[in-house]
């Protein structure tokens, strides 16, 4: 099963307002939020990335290109420009990288790479979320579930996408919080869905607004709840919460 990773948007601030590195590229423990997010799908067996790019494009693909050398010690003769390789190391990844533009919506930049998935299912994700979700199980949620889609949702840590569900796990779209209650939930930024969520993209169309909302009026969505740790790292803050608890070794999404 392939997963998407929406890598696209604007420059990150996380990091260095300076820099101008894709928040995706920001790092945790000088390895990017990339590389976390798929070390943490490789414990599942799922090692078939497709990474939609906007912001700096480039950026991501020399890492990726590069990444062998990046994990290993390297002799580089600078007479011949040959380099020797020590102590190699890599990880069993295939990995799309695919130009889906800068300030194209998130629905967009999934149907741009709809020709690269060649299963009826797929996982996508965010590229700037961490979790300890038990994606094995979510899947198994999903397929015990005859139904086109499933959102993975926790309580709000920062986001405002607020989500009411009821007792059958049915996403009730977008409502206040006042007509919520105490049953306030967020998406936790990750989804599995079957092909046919292509049918209720539109042109311009927001994953988690519009398209959601079409796939949960024809009650082809579900919720999956995560109890656990997930954190979008969309804060300078939170960037340095996730680089103490690295540091510290108490990383909740490290489960390698």
């Amino acid at each position: 099963m392939k997963v998407i990773i929406l890598a696209g948007g604007k420059a990150s601030t996380i990091e260095d307002g300076t820099t101008g590195v894709p928040k995706p590229m920001a790092t945790i423990g000088e390895k990017p939020i990339l590389w976390h997010i798929m070390k943490n799908y490789s414990v599942y067996g799922i090692t078939d990335f497709i990474i939609c790019g906007g912001y700096k494009v480039n950026m991501i693909k020399d890492y990726f290109a590069d990444f062998y050398l990046y994990q290993s010690d390297i002799t580089v003769n600078l007479q011949t420009n040959q380099i020797e390789i020590h102590k190699k190391k890599t990880e069993n990844w295939n990995v799309t990288i695919k130009d889906t533009g800068l300030h194209t919506s998130t629905g967009d930049r999934l149907s741009l790479v709809k020709n690269y998935i060649d299963e009826d299912e797929f996982l996508v994700t965010y590229g700037d979320v961490l979790s300890n979700i038990d994606v094995q199980h979510f899947i198994n949620e999903y397929y015990k579930q005859n139904v086109e889609g499933m959102a993975v949702v926790a309580k709000p840590t920062g986001r405002s996408h607020l989500l009411s569900i009821d007792s059958n796990m049915d996403l009730l779209g977008k409502q206040s919080p006042n007509e919520m209650g105490n049953n306030i939930w967020t998406s936790a930024g990750t989804f599995i869905f079957n092909r046919k969520v292509f049918d209720y993209i539109q042109s311009g169309d927001d994953l988690e607004g519009i398209c959601m909302e079409r796939m949960e009026q024809a009650r082809q969505v579900k919720a999956y709840k995560h109890h656990d740790f997930y954190m979008a790292i969309d804060t300078f803050k939170k960037k340095v919460e996730a680089e103490t608890l690295w540091k510290e070794n108490r990383a909740p999404w490290k489960v390698w």
